[in-house]
């Protein structure tokens, strides 16, 4: 018996909203990269980008557990000398929101291409609104 591998032209892909409203961080983003990666599906072909669209809505109110918002930190480098950026947690949520849960799901998924074009379907927005009513995104539950 043959394994079953999808081709790239079968794949059939939905839209999904989750809101990020006190959830953690961490369950926000594992729920998110499992569904673009798509193991969630009984098609799954690991070298196949099989996944779901995300919309992550209201960024800004993921909870982060413990002392992360103020031990936490995210690192950047202009790789120019002396240019490293620091920032805590506390001030990418209350700053740059979108960038953190952003930051959070990209560093779930494979780092190639395959990674690259599955980060391409997750959108994050502040507040409630969103731009893709029109594609009908089914509401996710994280809990």
């Amino acid at each position: 018996m043959t394994s079953y591998m999808q081709k790239k032209e079968e794949v059939s892909r939905k839209w999904y909203v989750i809101d990020a409203t006190d959830v953690p961080l961490g369950r926000i983003a594992s729920k998110a990269a499992h569904i673009l990666r798509g193991k969630h599906k009984a098609t799954y072909t690991p070298h196949i980008d099989c996944g779901d669209y995300i919309i992550i809505i209201n960024a800004e109110k993921a909870k982060l557990t413990g002392n992360k918002l103020d031990k936490k930190i995210y690192y950047n480098h202009s790789q120019h000398p002396g240019g490293l950026r620091e920032r805590t947690a506390r001030v990418m949520q209350e700053k740059y929101p979108v960038e953190m849960v952003e930051r959070a799901v990209k560093g779930m998924l494979p780092k190639n291409r395959l990674g690259r074009s599955m980060y391409k379907k997750l959108f994050v927005y502040t507040g409630n609104e969103h731009k893709h009513s029109a594609q009908k995104p089914e509401i996710m539950e994280v809990k």
